[in-house]
């Protein structure tokens, strides 16, 4: 996959609207502030690609991204507080109509941020992904916040939570540099290589 041809191509903030699936598609979910935008970027090595919101929250919607020959699909940020309840249902609704329907997905990443353990939302979700049997990894946000001494005792740490979950792997990736992105790329393409013997999950 040449990430270089890499594309937004909208904004969809209906089921009714989503594109038809006609490519392998890789998801990316996560709180509102934990680096979506800036991984996505940083996997596609471009600055502007995905817009890094000002108002984390402010609209729930999914942003479709074409790289070479696959979507990258950004599901709207959760956990943000000051969203109403009609946001929230909107949320709900968007996403529960994403993975039910017939879609070409391959691999979904679950962002947590590696200075805290999980929130009551990300383990949310974390039961959703469970509960919906989809196949996902979990990418440790900002790890070069880190300490040294604290890399290892951290991976471990979400390692042993997140295997209960159904997770397959856990990657600390830092968007600042670069850190995990051939990981996440090498998994893209495992993905792709697997998908070409049998169709998406």
């Amino acid at each position: 996959m040449n990430y270089n041809k890499a594309d937004f191509q909208a904004s969809y903030g209906l089921s009714s609207q989503l594109p038809d699936s006609d490519r392998p598609e890789f998801v990316f979910s996560g709180r509102s502030n934990v680096g979506k935008s800036s991984l996505i970027n940083k996997l596609c090595n471009r600055k502007n690609l995905a817009r890094v919101s000002a108002t984390p929250g402010k609209t729930a919607t999914i942003n479709f991204y074409t790289v070479d020959n696959a979507y990258f699909v950004d599901l709207p940020g959760y956990g943000y507080a000051k969203v109403s309840n009609a946001d929230r249902h909107r949320w709900d609704e968007l996403i529960n109509s994403y993975f039910d329907a017939d879609r070409n997905r391959m691999l979904l990443v679950q962002l947590l941020d590696s200075r805290h353990m999980p929130s009551a939302d990300d383990m949310q979700m974390l039961e959703y992904l469970q509960y919906r049997q989809i196949p996902f990894v979990v990418a440790l946000t900002k790890a070069d916040k880190l300490k040294k001494s604290e890399i290892e005792p951290t991976k471990q740490r979400f390692a042993e939570l997140c295997e209960g979950y159904g997770c397959s792997a856990v990657i600390l990736t830092s968007s600042e540099k670069g850190t995990g992105i051939p990981e996440l790329q090498a998994l893209f393409e495992q993905c792709l290589q697997q998908g070409e013997a049998a169709d998406g999950v």
